[in-house]
């Protein structure tokens, strides 16, 4: 089974940058941890890196989220923590939006049974890529890791949640237990 971890976004401005939020911090060990993991079983990690120059504020995004965040060159752009040294030894794949068009051609040539996302923010550039995922490799399992990824606001989260569900892609806390499907609340 050949499994692959997209980890999204995971920078200083989305931990504790202008994006960030309280508990982005908290996921930075679980990331470590399937970084490790999936590297071990031998299967794939990549990762998306935000990345915005000069004209943020004139672009879509920008007007929209006015909040400069992720500058080219700036340290709110590194990963957070030990990730920016690790991510050298795994594609990283820059976007100036939400989801990574890169990402997805780079898919589109690739089979995963499995594709794990983790990162910030989810009910953004988690979802985006989900879908991203989603649509290149219909076929896989595609699951977001509330043990390692998450949003400012648990309103939008939930919200987000139930849309990526619709989308049939499994979104749980994989550091928990499995719960038989009759546990579940809805």
């Amino acid at each position: 089974m050949k499994k692959l971890l997209i980890v999204v976004d995971y920078q200083n401005d989305f931990v504790s940058g202008p994006l960030g939020f309280p508990k982005a911090p908290t996921y930075y060990g679980r990331i470590l941890s399937l970084i490790n993991e999936f590297s071990a079983a031998d299967n794939d990690v990549v990762f998306t890196r935000d990345l915005h120059d000069d004209n943020y504020l004139h672009t879509e995004e920008g007007r929209n989220l006015p909040i400069l965040h992720c500058a080219r060159g700036t340290d709110g752009a590194h990963f957070y923590g030990d990730l920016e040294k690790i991510s050298a030894a795994y594609p990283v794949f820059e976007k100036d939006t939400f989801g990574s068009k890169d990402l997805g051609k780079w898919l589109s040539s690739r089979y995963y049974d499995e594709i794990v996302l983790v990162g910030v923010d989810l009910s953004v550039c988690v979802t985006a890529n989900a879908v991203i995922a989603k649509s290149m490799i219909p076929n896989a399992h595609i699951v977001v890791d509330l043990s390692a990824s998450g949003s400012g606001d648990n309103e939008i989260e939930r919200h987000a949640v139930e849309e990526l569900r619709r989308l049939q892609i499994e979104v749980r806390d994989l550091s928990a237990p499995m719960k038989p499907f009759w546990a579940e609340t809805k």
